[in-house]
């Protein structure tokens, strides 16, 4: 869901990726990757690499130059530990044991277990929240942007969600002109990272600065109507749990047998937090419904 993009704001260092990390830098990695790709990967044996390289790896982009570095990785992490050091990282990324083509299985597991939490949640709000209700049309298009585009599209979209949410029931005027500049955002934020630079202090800077905006606005909201509305509570104990669980990517370790690290748990952590995010939304559409209809009666 689009809370989830704002762990991003913890990992500030992230930043550093565009300029390498230690164990990239070291000499006998860079040693040991130009030697690989001189054996490997021109003439003959770049044939005979493709030729027994698996479909799969294939189809999923995996390249000589990246299986000598995956190799590599591992030569260096051998020497480090044998030398008493701790592991380093390379290229922005704790070394994970590959599983097929994935470099980090055990968090691709967990991004497929929040999918299909999102997905069947969606599932049966569609089956329980009619389609008249005032939200119900947001909220789907909310779902579905969740799990198909990046962490920005999902920040702005919630963003939106709240903006209509709170203000736009009663002033579509006003959702309009938002819903437009929200889209001009995006647009820039995209053709600025393709077509310029892409930067990668500017878009942690740009998703923490919507995130913030999104957490507060939706909080505020909460905190007004939490008296009034029983189930905006939902919304509140989201809103904490996430802000709490984001403190997970603090404890960046390297990862437990090489294949669970502190992103893979905060995104199994968060599996449960999508439920209740969807079940405040179920509630609320069926208050939004049921308030609408009362309003029609009296006229």
């Amino acid at each position: 869901m689009a809370w989830r993009a704002v762990r991003l704001v913890l990992l500030a260092g992230a930043a550093a990726l565009a300029s390498g990390s230690q164990g990239d830098r070291e000499p006998v990695y860079r040693d040991c990757v130009l030697r690989c790709e001189e054996r490997n990967c021109s003439g003959g044996a770049l044939k005979h690499f493709r030729s027994s390289q698996p479909i799969y790896m294939s189809l999923a982009g995996w390249t000589c130059r990246d299986d000598c570095k995956y190799e590599c990785m591992w030569l260096t992490v051998g020497l480090y530990l044998q030398e008493g050091h701790k592991v380093p990282q390379f290229h922005g990324k704790w070394p994970f044991s590959r599983f097929l083509f994935f470099q980090e299985p055990a968090s691709a597991v967990a991004s497929f277990l929040n999918g299909m939490a999102s997905l069947m949640m969606l599932c049966r709000y569609r089956t329980s929240v009619p389609a008249s209700s005032p939200m119900y049309h947001t909220c789907v298009a909310f779902a579905w942007k969740m799990d198909y585009f990046c962490a920005s599209t999902v920040i702005l979209h919630s963003v939106y969600l709240c903006c209509v949410r709170t203000v736009g029931l009663q002033r579509p005027a006003v959702v309009s002109a938002f819903r437009a500049l929200l889209l001009l955002l995006l647009t820039a934020h995209i053709s600025y990272l393709s077509l310029v630079h892409f930067d990668y202090g500017y878009n942690l800077m740009a998703n923490l600065a919507i995130g913030l905006v999104n957490v507060v606005w939706w909080l505020a909201w909460c905190l007004w109507n939490h008296r009034r509305l029983p189930h905006v509570r939902k919304c509140e104990l989201v809103v904490v749990l996430l802000q709490g669980l984001s403190l997970l990517e603090l404890l960046d370790f390297p990862p437990l047998f090489w294949v669970l690290d502190a992103h893979a748990i905060w995104h199994i952590s968060t599996i449960p937090v999508h439920v209740l995010f969807f079940s405040f939304l179920e509630d609320d559409s069926l208050y939004l419904l049921k308030e609408s209809e009362t309003k029609f009666k009296l006229d």
